[in-house]
């Protein structure tokens, strides 16, 4: 455990896996944090375990991605309970299985709102902050699955694809502001969203995926595959005809 004081970094969604673990792995390297999430309980149960294993200052915020008067003051409520923010992790989402969608527009609403509108809204009051401060960094949880439509997840895949292409634009308006934005496109990891799905091979850990992050902050990536290969994989699948693709069963 570092014991060097850092900027305070703001991870939301922090009760997802890949969030959470991102945050351990912010907080062990010294950094204090503000944690947002809808459950409030498993909420303060995560800040207070922080605290103890990491010994950093860990203050939280309820959040619900789906309420829109959560979302539209949420940079400024973090900011209130964390002071300077270096950065901010946007590490919370939605997904569901592809025919429940199909049968259900709502899901296919909650999807896209929860994945990529509310996310942008929230990303753009964190945006212009660091625009002012001239200084900071992005990270936005995307997904491979937003790399090509496939039949199997094209409703959650479509969700992160928007989400990526967002993320992209903002990094070219931020650049020349010092504002780093990183994408982080995870192939398959062990978290509640994946657990039971068919077909799963070369499964990372949320720990590992949350070291990765921090390194790729540290070295100011633009975008990251977790693990690296699937960047290769994903290559070859984007490299695939459309007249043969469609025939596949992906």
């Amino acid at each position: 455990m570092s014991t060097q004081i850092r900027p305070t970094v703001v991870v939301l969604g922090v009760t997802s896996a890949i969030a959470r673990a991102t945050a351990n792995a912010f907080a062990d390297a010294g950094h204090p944090l503000v944690v947002a999430a809808r459950d409030e309980t498993e909420l303060d149960r995560i800040a207070s375990d922080i605290r103890i294993r990491y010994g950093v200052d860990v203050h939280t915020v309820s959040f619900d991605a789906t309420i829109q008067t959560t979302t539209e003051s949420l940079c400024e409520r973090c900011i209130d309970v964390g002071g300077k923010i270096a950065g901010v992790v946007v590490g919370f989402g939605f997904m569901v299985d592809q025919s429940t969608g199909q049968s259900d527009p709502g899901v296919v609403r909650l999807t896209m709102d929860a994945n990529l509108t509310e996310s942008a809204v929230i990303l753009e009051r964190f945006a212009a902050h660091f625009e002012d401060q001239g200084a900071g960094f992005i990270v936005g949880i995307a997904s491979v699955a937003g790399d090509r439509g496939r039949q199997s997840n094209y409703i959650y895949g479509a969700s992160k694809a928007g989400f990526a292409t967002y993320l992209q634009g903002l990094r070219n308006r931020l650049h020349k502001q010092g504002v780093r934005v990183l994408a982080v496109k995870p192939g398959f990891v062990d978290t509640k969203m994946t657990w039971g799905l068919p077909g799963l091979f070369l499964v990372a850990t949320p720990d590992a995926v949350g070291q990765t992050i921090l390194r790729a902050v540290q070295r100011g990536k633009d975008t990251i595959y977790v693990p690296w290969f699937w960047r290769y994989i994903l290559l070859i699948i984007r490299a695939i005809p459309e007249r043969i693709f469609k025939r596949l069963s992906l």
